[in-house]
Order: C-alpha cells, then structure tokens, then sequence
C-alpha cells in the first residue's frame, strides 16, 4: 500500500473518530409520545372505559348484539343496559323486556321520544309502558348570557342524608316527568329530571335522558362513573348499545368478496346463453337487388298503414281537381255535376265512373280488391287529364 494513501486513510479515520465523540458528547437523549388516537376497539365501542369500570369493580361485563340473547339471560342478578337506537323495536320485543324485567331483571334504558300531548303517546314503546315521559327541558332553547361563562347545570342525586350530593353531567335539555308518581327516586338538575327508577314487578325499570355520560370521552368527569356502578351494583351487566346486525350480504360482501364477483360472473354468463338466438342468423338482404319500385311499394305501404286509405284516395282526388283547375280556367267555381261534365268531356270517361272515383270516402274500411279497384280509377282520370 503506498505511503500517501495509508495517511490519508488515517487521517480520514482520526477525523471520523472526533466527530463521533463530539456528537456523542452534544446528543441529548429525550423521549416522544406519538398519539396514534383510540384504538380500533375503542372505536367500535363507545363505551369501553364503562366497561373496563366495572370489571374493575368486580362485574361481570358481556356484549349483547341483538334482543335475541334476551331468551338466555337470567332476570335474577342480572341488569339489562339499552343504550343504543331502538326505533325499530317492535311491541312484542317490548313487551318480552318488560316482562324480563317483572321477573325480576333491572332494565335500563335511555328515553328516545317526547311525549306528544295531541296523541297521548310518544314514540318510545318501553318509555309509554312503563308510564313516564319525557319533554324539553324549560330552559333548552334559552341562549346563554353574552360575555358571561355560566356554570355547567349538573344532575344531583342524594343517596342517603348523610352522604353529599353526588353530580353528574346529564343533557339538560330534557327532562323527564313522572304523571302517576311510580318512580322511587330521581335525579334532578336546577329545572329538570334526567333519572328516574320504578319498582316493575319483582325487577326495576330505570330511565335514564341520555347515556352520553358513560362514554369513554366523559365517564372520568363528576361522578358518572360511580353512577353506572351504583345502579348496577351486585348484578351481571349486559350492555346492548348496537342493534344494528350486518346482514347476509354484508357479511359476504366484507368476508367473501370474490365470492360474489364469481357468482354475478355466472349469472351474467347464464342470462347471456339463455337469451342467445336459436338457429342460424339471417343475413341482411343484397343492396344490389333493391329496385325504384320496391322503394315506391315500400313507401306506399308506410303511408297506409300510417295514414289510411281516405288519405290515399283524397290525395288523388285533390291531386285531379287541381289538373282539372289548370286545364279548364274557373273550373272551382262550378257546381259539383258541372265540374264531372267537364272532366267527363276532358277525360272521355263515363260520368258513372267520374262520380264513383270523386264521391265522398266510405265510412268503412275497403277491402283489398276495392281499395284497388277505386285508386286504379282515380289514376286513369289523373293519367287522362
């Protein structure tokens, strides 16, 4: 190795060794939180901070997608949380809730409809039967004062009197209204009632304004996570917060998506072959042998079959009186027996077959042999002129 390359290699690698030590020396090691938002469970379940709450406080906490899973769930020790849409709820599965919950179940369900005075129901099956309802609050449409932070109008519930208040973070624009007073205890904010349990059969029924509360965005804030525990203490819970079942397409369309693309292939191939022509195709006719009197016959044939005959026969008749004009000056201005004496004496023809071609259509329709007979005499008046 020559000389000269053997100290610029050593000094390369001086060079590099002080630039290592220095960067070593000024890095200062530091740690970052990169936040990559809620996790795909955490999405798909709104209330999942709920329910690690109360595993977390001993509960056995179970998913129920649809009314169906109702059949197998004890009422004893058990408590039953709608808190998803329930428009679609028919009155048989709201009649098989109640009387879960009359066998001693705890039924817990968030108030979906306003009670219409005009029909004296609202839209809300478990809410009418089990005799609540619900309206706006007094206060929901008021705008807040300008330039002024007002504070929040929590919901307060007293268990007992000698524990404080607890508060809760309810929407208050609604309130809930107890006509027959059934319920045993409510929790009310400054102008409204957003909780209301009743004593149904040997079970309970709770009704609740809004379920936003449990949501893993607001269950941390007040005391809404102790509430959830409260009304649920010593039961097995069943959370039903999504009725909405995919169906068979869906599921195959998310599962067995070339399934699907193989099945509308063979569909489109079996409506293809079904549909094709049997036998030979007929090859289109030779230009060559098309002649003027096949076009003359063909155009003839559209006219009648579009206009009818009387248009055919008038357009000959008006086609000889307008000859006859040009032939014999003042001819429109004579009587009709005159005009058939002149075109008897221009024509040569008999008057009978004059007054037979130029008489008024037939009111029926002519046979083939007459409406025949009738243009040929007509062209022979024309073709005479």
């Amino acid at each position: 190795m020559n000389r000269p390359l053997l100290w610029v290699a050593l000094l390369f690698g001086c060079l590099l060794t002080a630039g290592g030590l220095y960067a070593w020396h000024k890095a200062i090691p530091y740690q970052e939180v990169v936040e990559r938002g809620p996790s795909p469970e955490a999405q798909a379940n709104p209330y999942l901070a709920a329910e690690h709450f109360l595993r977390q406080q001993g509960l056995v906490v179970e998913h129920a997608n649809g009314l169906e899973q109702l059949t197998s769930l004890q009422p004893l020790g058990s408590s039953l949380l709608l808190l998803g849409d329930r428009s679609n709820m028919t009155p048989r599965q709201a009649d098989q809730l109640l009387e879960w919950a009359k066998a001693g179940g705890h039924l817990l369900l968030v108030a979906e409809a306003l009670w219409d005075d005009d029909t004296g129901k609202s839209d809300d099956l478990l809410l009418d039967r089990v005799q609540l309802r619900q309206t706006f609050s007094e206060g929901f449409d008021k705008p807040a004062p300008v330039g002024k932070k007002q504070p929040p109008d929590l919901t307060k519930l007293y268990v007992d009197n000698e524990t404080p208040a607890t508060y809760f973070s309810f929407d208050t624009d609604f309130n809930l209204i107890d006509p027959q007073h059934l319920a045993q205890f409510s929790a009310n904010s400054a102008k409204a009632s957003h909780l209301m349990q009743v004593n149904f059969g040997q079970g309970s029924v709770t009704v609740i304004t809004d379920s936003e509360l449990w949501k893993t965005r607001n269950i941390g804030l007040y005391d809404n996570a102790w509430l959830l525990w409260h009304l649920n203490q010593g039961t097995a819970v069943t959370l039903l917060f999504n009725s909405d079942v995919d169906n068979v397409f869906s599921l195959l369309l998310r599962y067995f998506p070339q399934a699907l693309v193989a099945l509308a292939a063979l569909t489109t191939l079996a409506l293809w072959h079904a549909g094709m022509r049997q036998g030979p195709i007929r090859p289109p006719a030779s230009k060559a042998r098309r002649q003027l009197q096949e076009h003359l016959k063909a155009s003839a044939d559209f006219l009648l079959r579009r206009s009818g005959q009387n248009s055919l026969l008038q357009a000959l008749q008006h086609d000889i009186l307008r000859t006859a004009r040009r032939r014999h000056p003042g001819f429109e201005h004579l009587d009709t027996p005159e005009q058939w004496q002149v075109l008897e004496h221009l024509t040569r023809q008999p008057n009978l077959v004059i007054s037979q071609a130029l008489g008024p259509p037939p009111a029926k329709r002519l046979s083939s042999a007459d409406f025949s007979r009738q243009v040929a005499c007509l062209q022979t008046l024309r073709n005479a002129l």
